[in-house]
């Protein structure tokens, strides 16, 4: 079976290779198309690898932008022309951008016999941090371009049961799973060593538009309530020097590292905390983070306010405070609470987030919706 992935951004990369490995794993030919450009830089990749076809991308600088709009419409468009090249039994489409999913139903009313499974990994324009207006052009545009073709799939994966729950009219009829991210196991550190007399907290990944950063400010307020509070900050972003600054505000200590790629080096940091914080603004419809994967990971137990999935986990296997529970729970914890929590932590890692948990879930997808086509 030749099966082509198409995926326009580098922040996705890591579960398309998963995804890659696991095709090939079934004797399938596997291509990758994929962009040459980097989102999360805003720079061109200088980058090869066997079996990725890396298609010359036009460069935007903001998020929120016309260019960016024009920059992934000419992808999608230079993408499909090389499917069309190769002509797969299977197209493997992340979503967004929505382009694509329009570019897949034009194909797919050349090619009908062509199996066409769009893996939805963010929702545009529900994700974004607004409180109105999405409904209202241009917006809802943007919106359609993916509503008013996503008809064209024979299988939907979301990375969260939340995408499925928003999407339940555009999805009706067709089949539908979710496969969560997943991450590489990790050697902890065996010996942590939490702190009785103060609170130490982590942030890690981007610190931008997104974050609700008047909600950390009343956590941690809340938190020194009960010990003095240390944040640790791993990450850079739009929105940096306003969290550090409305933290410091509060009387905390804060550590600021950057960006670190080493997971002993996170790990190190990560091991001498209580909790991570996994908060983001009510108006962001997300029901999973990479973060909260990224703590799990490391053994590290959160602070949630993510809604649908992740409150959900942190309800049915004690990996954390949902914040919307309120602040009661902080005046009773102690050492046993912590590294029980931590031991469940791992637990819910492995079972659910860890690469084998992902290739077994993948394993199923594709017998009951793959395996004819061999």
């Amino acid at each position: 079976m030749k099966v082509v992935i198409v995926n326009c951004f580098d922040t996705y990369e890591e579960r398309v290779k998963l995804i890659r490995d696991f095709f090939k794993e079934q004797g399938d030919e596997v291509s990758v198309i994929s962009s040459d450009f980097s989102h999360s830089s805003k720079k061109k990749r200088e980058i090869e690898e066997n079996g990725f076809f890396y298609l010359k991308t036009r460069q935007y600088k903001k998020n929120l932008s016309f260019k960016r709009l024009k920059s992934h419409q000419k992808f999608s468009e230079e993408a499909f022309m090389k499917v069309k090249e190769i002509e797969p039994d299977v197209l493997y489409i992340l979503v967004p951008p929505n382009s694509l999913v329009k570019q897949a139903a034009l194909y797919k009313k050349k090619y009908p016999k062509v199996k066409i499974i769009l893996d939805i990994i963010d929702l545009w324009p529900e994700t974004l941090p607004l409180k109105r207006g999405k409904n209202l052009f241009p917006i809802s545009a943007w919106k359609n371009i993916r509503s008013n073709y996503v008809n064209c799939a024979d299988l939907i994966i979301t990375e969260c049961d939340l995408y499925q729950e928003v999407l339940v009219n555009e999805l009706r009829d067709i089949p539908q799973v979710t496969l969560h991210l997943a991450k590489n196991k990790i050697q902890l550190n065996k010996n942590v060593m939490l702190s009785n007399e103060k609170f130490d907290i982590a942030y890690l990944g981007s610190i931008n538009n997104i974050v609700d950063i008047d909600q950390i400010v009343q956590i941690i307020n809340n938190l020194l309530k009960v010990r003095p509070v240390t944040l640790h900050v791993i990450g850079n972003g739009e929105s940096k020097d306003t969290l550090i600054n409305s933290v410091a505000m509060t009387g905390a200590k804060i550590k600021y590292y950057g960006i670190i790629y080493d997971e002993k080096e996170k790990q190190d940091i990560f091991s001498k905390c209580h909790y991570g914080l996994n908060i983001m603004k009510q108006t962001v419809c997300v029901g999973l983070t990479m973060k909260s994967i990224d703590y799990f990971q490391h053994g590290l137990p959160i602070l949630n306010n993510i809604q649908a999935d992740t409150t959900r986990i942190v309800e049915n296997y004690s990996v954390g405070i949902n914040i919307s529970d309120g602040f009661n729970a902080l005046n009773n914890l102690n050492d046993e609470y912590f590294l029980h929590q931590r031991i469940q932590v791992k637990t819910v890692f492995d079972e659910h987030f860890s690469i084998e948990a992902f290739n077994k879930k993948l394993e199923t997808i594709y017998k009951e919706n793959l395996k004819y086509e061999k």
